[in-house]
């Protein structure tokens, strides 16, 4: 029985969501080089003598012929996101991410040029976590992320309440940053219903009833009420912030009118423009306008699945695992190897998963691992290219 899951990566990721990255606390290590001869470690920091590993940081550089270029050290999660993929400057690129330390909400993201000699592209600094996509397999790649930094502690509330914080798709091309989520408002109207399919009426006009900030009410009400109201007031929200950062001023403020106690609308909108204007936003050159709605084109899916006919070639170079972890796996769960076949971007992120041959059960925890996996992507003339990869599974790895 063979069961397809597609996935939507990053966009509205729940905050309690642990990411997978390749080295935390200074336990991870990857190694690779790419066809122009530059080279990427990441691992435990190792040049700060004693003290550095004692802290048990990680660290990160590029390495070509006798030089080598420091990415970063001493930081407390360190990911590379993306390797050989063009973001749209025509040259292939390594991202990473990396969390300076533990006390900081959110991760900066480098893009450094694997051509020698690597340089420094671009950066992004305040999300909390990054990833290089192709979103909708149209052969372009998008960066997906979130608004992290600047909604931590917006009206007394952290991350860590938050189903999700503000999402943003960039797109990075001739070295610009620019904001596209309003070509992406589809992925947020699902987020938008499903946060509105938890609201429950008394609730809501319980939270109207209020003086919004939930000032004056703390020392009154009971500890239960007041959490049903901050919920509510995350729900709302959630609800404005989906509209506002997906281009769509009108209906986020209709929705503010709408759900938020009257008395208290001008002082939250104020407050909401004061946040975005100083996020993660401020980083790009601009956003782009809502394109007209139009079947997009798909990128072509090249086949990257082992052949043993003789004399049989594969059209690509096929992807290689960067980071790939699967849940632990009780006795009961063991099964036989299983195979799945991924569809894997040009990014090098697994887009679907899909279990092969005689299966009566696929756990599902392993195709939601599955959909978390990252490759260094397939090449087709020295150029990233979507592919199909076959991979075996067994339960004692």
């Amino acid at each position: 029985m063979a069961s397809l899951f597609l996935l939507w990566p990053v966009l509205c990721t729940s905050q309690s969501q642990r990411h997978s990255v390749l080295c935390m606390d200074g336990s991870g290590n990857f190694d690779a080089e790419f066809r122009t001869g530059v080279k990427v470690h990441v691992g435990a920091a190792r040049n700060g003598g004693p003290a550095t590993l004692g802290t048990r940081a990680c660290a990160a550089k590029l390495i070509w012929e006798n030089q080598e270029l420091l990415v970063a050290t001493g930081a407390s999660q360190l990911d590379l996101d993306a390797f050989g993929v063009d973001l749209g400057d025509g040259v292939p690129v390594a991202a990473f991410q990396i969390k300076k330390s533990d006390a900081y909400c959110c991760m900066d993201y480098a893009i450094y040029s694997l051509q020698k000699p690597p340089r420094l592209l671009g950066a992004i600094t305040g999300g909390g976590f990054f990833s290089a996509s192709d979103v909708d397999l149209d052969g372009t790649v998008e960066i997906l992320t979130d608004d992290a930094a600047a909604v931590d502690g917006f009206e007394n509330l952290t991350l860590g309440e938050l189903d999700f914080a503000p999402t943003v798709v960039f797109r990075f091309a001739n070295g610009q940053l620019h904001d596209v989520s309003s070509e992406f408002q589809s992925y947020f109207d699902d987020e938008i219903a499903k946060t509105r399919s938890g609201i429950h009426a008394q609730d809501l006009d319980d939270f109207k009833n209020s003086d919004g900030a939930l000032v004056a009410i703390r020392t009154t009400a009971s500890t239960e009420q007041l959490h049903r109201l901050r919920m509510m007031k995350i729900k709302v929200l959630e609800i404005v912030w989906a509209y506002l950062y997906s281009g769509r001023e009108e209906d986020a403020w209709r929705s503010l009118a709408q759900m938020w106690p009257p008395a208290d609308v001008a002082r939250i909108r104020a407050a909401l423009l004061k946040t975005r204007a100083r996020g993660i936003l401020s980083e790009a050159e601009g956003a782009s306008a809502v394109a007209p709605r139009r079947k997009k084109k798909h990128a072509q899916v090249f086949d990257a699945v082992s052949r043993s006919e003789l004399g049989s070639k594969l059209e690509v170079v096929p992807p290689e695992a960067i980071l790939l972890q699967r849940p632990p796996i009780s006795e009961q769960q063991a099964q036989a190897e299983l195979f799945l076949d991924l569809i894997v971007d040009e990014s090098g992120k697994v887009r679907s998963a899909e279990a092969v041959g005689k299966v009566k059960r696929v756990d599902p925890e392993l195709i939601s691992a599955a959909l978390t996996w990252k490759f260094i992507p397939a090449f087709k003339d020295g150029r990233a290219v979507v592919s199909r990869l076959r991979i075996a599974v067994s339960p004692r790895q």
